[in-house]
C-alpha cells in the first residue's frame, strides 16, 4: 500500500543561461510510531512515474542529499523493510536546495495489542546493527521482570537456575537505556520490573563504539519515559495464588509471591522528568535429587541424594531521570538507580553414602542429612551525568559519565547431622563473604557528518575496583564458638584499568548502508591475593574491528553482513585460587591465571516484510579463544571442587530466525529460535586433562495471541531449549509454557489480567532441568524441579494526560558476582 501526501517544498529556478542546472535535495525519513531516525531507507527520485533520476539511503540520523544535474524531479519515492512506502510530490517553488523536512514512514507490522490500543508500535524494526522489539507484545512477562521479558526474544533463553544466555553464552554487554553495566545481567535485570520496559534492542554486530565487553553482543533495555508537553502515570499490582505443588517442603513451605511498580513521567518545555519505583517478592518452591560417585585410591563412594532446594527472594528499587535542553545545541541528562536484591536458597538434603572397596569388593554405608542455606544479598547504584552540544546541524561533541556501586554480601550455612537423629552434628559451618564492587566510566565522542555519511570518534577510560574477603567458620564440638579455617579462608583484590580509542564511520550509497570502524584497547588486570601475598598483573593491548553492511534488494526484503571482535573479562571468584564452600557436596575455585574470552563473530543473514508480516534470518559463526569453562575434580570423597579454567578453543555455527504473522484480525503468531553446533576442544587443568565435546543445540519462543472483541486478549507462549553439552558432560532440556488472559476496559486506563506460568498440568515436563559432568574418577547429575503451575493475577492502571502527541525520547549512549 502506498501513501501519497503532498509536499511543499522551497525551489529556486536557476536562470536559463544554457548552463546545466544542478539542484540538492535533502531531507529526513522517521518512524511515525515512535519518531526515531531509520536508517537505510531508501529514496528514489522520479523525473515522472517511472524514470528514476537518483536513489540515496539515508544514513544513521535518518537524513539523505542527492545532488542531480540538469533533471526535472517530481516526485520522491520511499521504501524501508517493515514500513509501508510513501510516495511525495514535489513542488518547486525556487532555489537550487531542496529541503523537504522529515517524512515519516508507517510500519508494515502492527502491535499484538494494536485492536485494543490504537498507536502502539510495531513488535519488531530493523536497524543496521540490530533488532527492536517493543516489551507490550510479551503478556507472559507481565508482572515480572526483566529476564522474564528476554525469555520470548530469538536467541535468548533463560535455564532452570535463572541464568540468561544469549546465543547459548551468558556472556554480553548489557545496557539500560544505553548505559553499560558492570554487574551481572541477570541480577540486574532480575530487578527490573517487566512494565517499566519499553523495548528491547539484541545488538547482534556491534560497532567500535561500544563497549568490547560482552562475547554474544549486546542487549539494550529502554525503559519507559514520559510524553511530549504532558503527564502520564502508569502502576500495575499482582498476587500469586497459593502453591499447587509444594513438594511437601519443611522449611519453605508456603511461597509467596506479591508486587507492585510505578512509573511516573513529567514534561514541559526544556525539562524532562521520570521516576520509577518498584517492589516484587517471587518465592518458589522446589525439589532437588542427585546422584554422584567419586573414585579416590581404590574406593568408590557413593552418595545420592533427594530433598527441598526452595528460594525466598524479594527485590525493590528506585529510578529518576532528568533531562534539560536550555536551546538547540545544548542538552544535559542525568539519572540515578537504586535497588536492593536478596535471595535465600535452602538445599535440605538426605544422602545415602555407601563406600566399596574396589579391591575387596566390601562396603560400608550410613545415612545423614544436610541442612543447607545460601544467603546473598546485592545493594546497587547506578548514576550517570551526560552532556551534547550541537555546534551545527553537522557535528556534536558528547560526554559522559557513569558511576556504578554494587554492595554484594552473603553467608551459606552448612550443617550435616545424623540421621534419623538430627539432635547428632556431625560438622556446622558458616561462610560469610563481601564482595562490593565500584566501578567508574568516562567517555568523550565527536560525531562530524562527512560526505552521505558520519565519522564518530572518542575515548573512554574505565576503572573498576572489586574486594572480596571470604571466611570459612567451623564450629568447635560441643561449643558455641567457631574457629577460622585458613584452607577455605581467603581476601581478593582485583583492579582493572582500560584504556580505549575508537573510531567509527557510518555510511550510505545508493542502496548500500554500511558501517566501519576499530576499537583499540589497552587494558591492566592486578590480582592481589592475601593468602600467599602473591601480586599479578596482566596487561594487553588488542584491537576489535567491527564492520556492517546491508543491501536493499527492494522495499521489502535487505541483505546484510557483519564482523565484530569481542571479549569476556575475568571477575573475582573465577580468580580465586582458594576454594570456597557452596554446600556439603561442592566446592568452588578459580585461577589467578585465567585469560579473557575473545570471540570472533562473522554473520549474514536477510529481512524480509511481506504484507503485515515479517521474517528475518541471521547466520553465525563464533570462533571464541580461551573459553571459560567450570570444571570438575575429585577433592575428596564426598566433595567435588568445581574449577574455572581456559579450555583451547570453542566453535560455534548458528542460524538465528523469527517470524511474525497477522494470520486472521484477531491472530497474531510469533515464532523464533537459534539452532546452533557447539563444539570445544583442547586441555584444561594447566593442560592435564584433554577435554572434547559437541553438540547441536536448539532454542525455540514462541507466542500465540488473540484479540477479541471488547478488548479481551488471549496469549500462549512457549520458551524451550533442548540440551547442550557442556566441557565435561550436558544441560538437560529446559521448557516452560504460559496462558494469559487480559481484559483492557473501554477507557483503556484499567487493565485485569490471570497468568498462569509454567504450565504442567500433571504432566511433569515443565519447569525442570537435569545437569550432568563427569570424569575418569568421578559422574555427578542433578535433577532441579521447580514449582510448576503458577497462577497470578494483576491490575494495573495507565493516565496519560498530553497537550501534544506523544514522542518517546531515545538514548544514543549508553551480577556474575551475586
Amino acid at each position: 500500500m502506498k501513501v501519497s501526501i503532498i509536499v511543499a517544498v522551497l525551489v529556486l529556478l536557476l536562470q536559463q543561461s544554457g548552463n546545466a542546472q544542478s539542484i540538492v535535495i535533502r531531507g529526513t525519513i522517521k518512524d511515525s510510531a515512535d519518531k526515531s531516525p531509520l536508517q537505510g531507507a531508501t529514496v528514489h527520485i522520479l523525473e515522472d512515474n517511472s524514470t528514476v533520476a537518483g536513489t540515496v539511503v539515508t544514513d544513521r540520523q535518518g537524513a539523505f542529499s542527492i545532488s542531480l544535474n540538469n533533471k526535472q524531479p517530481q516526485k520522491l519515492r520511499v521504501s524501508h523493510s517493515s514500513y509501508q512506502d510513501m510516495e511525495a510530490v514535489l513542488s518547486p517553488s525556487g532555489g537550487s536546495a531542496w529541503d523537504i523536512g522529515v517524512l515519516y514512514l508507517v510500519p508494515t507490522v502492527q502491535s499484538l495489542v494494536a485492536i485494543i490500543v490504537e498507536g502502539r508500535k510495531p513488535p519488531l524494526s530493523f536497524k543496521i546493527d540490530r533488532q527492536v522489539y517493543q516489551a507490550s507484545q510479551f503478556g507472559n512477562a507481565a508482572n515480572g521482570t526483566g529476564a522474564d521479558v528476554l525469555r520470548n526474544l530469538p536467541s535468548v533463553s533463560v535455564n532452570a537456575q535463572g541464568e540468561i544466555a544469549f546465543r547459548g553464552s551468558g556472556s554480553f554487554l548489557l545496557l539500560l537505556n544505553g548505559k553499560p553495566t558492570q554487574a551481572d545481567p541477570a541480577l540486574i535485570l532480575g530487578q527490573l520490573p517487566a512494565g517499566s520496559i519499553e523495548r528491547i534492542e539484541l545488538i547482534t554486530s556491534p560497532g567500535a563504539t561500544y563497549d568490547a565487553d560482552g562475547k554474544s553482543g549486546v542487549i539494550n533495555i529502554i525503559t519507559k519515559s514520559s510524553v511530549e508537553d504532558g503527564w502520564m502515570i502508569q502502576a500495575n499490582a499482582m498476587g500469586g495464588a497459593p502453591p499447587l505443588n509444594d513438594f511437601d517442603n519443611k522449611r519453605y513451605d508456603r511461597p509467596q509471591r506479591y508486587g507492585m511498580d510505578l512509573s511516573a513521567g513529567y514534561s514541559k518545555n526544556k525539562w524532562n522528568w521520570n521516576l520509577g519505583l518498584n517492589y516484587l517478592r517471587n518465592d518458589i518452591a522446589g525439589f532437588r535429587e542427585g546422584d554422584v560417585y567419586t573414585i579416590t585410591n581404590g574406593i568408590k563412594t557413593s552418595f545420592p541424594s533427594s530433598g527441598e532446594r526452595s528460594f525466598w527472594r524479594y527485590n525493590y528499587g528506585g529510578r529518576l531521570s532528568v533531562s534539560f535542553r536550555p536551546d538547540e545545541q545544548n542538552s544535559f541528562t542525568a539519572g540515578f538507580y537504586t535497588g536492593k536484591k536478596f535471595q535465600s536458597r535452602v538445599a535440605d538434603l538426605l544422602y545415602h553414602n555407601t563406600r566399596q572397596n574396589m579391591g575387596t569388593g566390601n562396603t560400608s554405608s550410613f545415612t545423614y542429612y544436610n541442612e543447607n542455606t545460601q544467603q546473598k544479598e546485592g545493594i546497587f547504584t547506578l548514576a550517570n551525568l551526560d552532556y551534547s552540544h550541537d555546534f551545527n546541524k553537522r557535528s556534536r561533541l558528547s560526554f559522559s559519565g557513569l558511576f556504578e556501586r554494587a554492595d554484594l554480601s552473603g553467608t551459606t550455612y552448612n550443617l550435616n547431622v545424623q540421621y534419623p537423629n538430627i539432635n547428632d552434628t556431625i560438622q556446622y559451618t558458616r561462610n560469610p563473604n563481601t564482595n562490593p564492587l565500584n566501578a567508574y566510566r568516562a567517555k568523550l565522542d565527536y560525531l562530524h557528518q562527512l560526505g552521505s555519511g558520519s565519522l564518530q570518534t572518542g575515548y573512554q577510560f574505565r576503572y573498576d575496583h572489586q574486594q572480596g574477603d571470604f571466611l570459612y567458620l567451623t564450629l568447635i564440638n560441643g561449643t558455641d564458638q567457631f574457629e577460622t579455617d585458613p584452607n577455605f579462608s581467603s581476601a581478593v583484590k582485583v583492579n582493572n584499568r582500560i584504556h580505549a580509542g575508537y573510531i567509527q564511520y557510518n555510511g550510505a550509497a545508493q542502496a548500500f548502508t554500511y558501517a566501519a570502524g576499530l576499537r583499540v584497547e589497552y587494558s591492566q588486570r592486578d590480582l592481589f591475593l592475601s593468602n600467599s601475598g602473591r601480586q599479578k598483573q596482566l596487561e594487553l593491548t588488542n584491537l576489535f574491528p567491527s564492520f556492517q553492511v546491508r543491501y536493499a534488494l527492494s522495499g521489502h526484503s535487505t541483505l546484510k553482513a557483519g564482523y565484530n571482535k569481542r571479549v569476556k573479562r575475568t571477575n573475582n571468584f573465577e580468580l580465586n585460587p582458594v576454594p570456597e564452600r557452596e554446600h556439603s557436596e561442592t566446592l568452588e575455585q578459580g585461577d589467578p591465571d585465567l585469560l579473557p574470552e575473545f570471540t570472533g563473530t562473522y554473520e549474514a543473514g536477510i529481512e524480509y516484510s511481506f504484507g503485515k508480516n515479517t521474517l528475518f534470518a541471521t547466520l553465525y559463526h563464533q570462533r571464541i579463544n580461551n573459553p571459560i569453562q567450570r570444571v570438575n575434580s575429585v577433592f575428596a570423597d564426598t566433595i567435588l571442587n568445581r574449577v574455572f579454567t581456559n579450555a583451547g578453543l570453542a566453535l560455534q555455527t548458528g542460524l538465528e530466525a523469527n517470524l511474525n504473522i497477522t494470520v486472521s484480525k484477531t491472530w497474531q503468531f510469533v515464532l523464533g529460535g537459534n539452532l546452533y553446533d557447539y563444539q570445544i576442544k583442547g586441555k584444561i587443568f594447566n593442560g592435564q586433562v584433554a577435554v572434547q565435546n559437541r553438540s547441536l543445540v536448539y532454542s525455540i519462543n514462541s507466542t500465540q495471541s488473540f484479540n477479541l472483541p471488547q478488548s479481551w486478549l488471549l496469549q500462549f507462549s512457549v520458551n524451550y531449549i533442548s540440551q547442550r553439552a557442556t566441557a565435561q558432560g550436558e544441560d538437560g532440556a529446559f521448557l516452560t509454557p504460559h496462558f494469559t488472559v487480559k481484559k483492557t476496559t473501554a477507557n483503556k486506563r484499567w487493565y485485569f489480567q490471570f497468568q498462569w506460568l509454567n504450565m504442567d498440568a500433571g504432566l511433569n515436563i515443565s519447569n525442570r532441568q537435569r545437569i550432568t559432568t563427569f570424569g575418569n574418577n568421578f559422574y555427578t547429575t542433578t535433577h532441579y524441579i521447580y514449582e510448576p503451575d503458577q497462577l497470578q493475577f494483576s491490575v494495573g492502571f495507565n493516565l496519560l494526560r498530553k497537550n501534544r502527541k506523544i514522542s518517546l525520547p531515545q538514548s544514543e549512549m549508553g551480577e556474575k558476582e551475586f
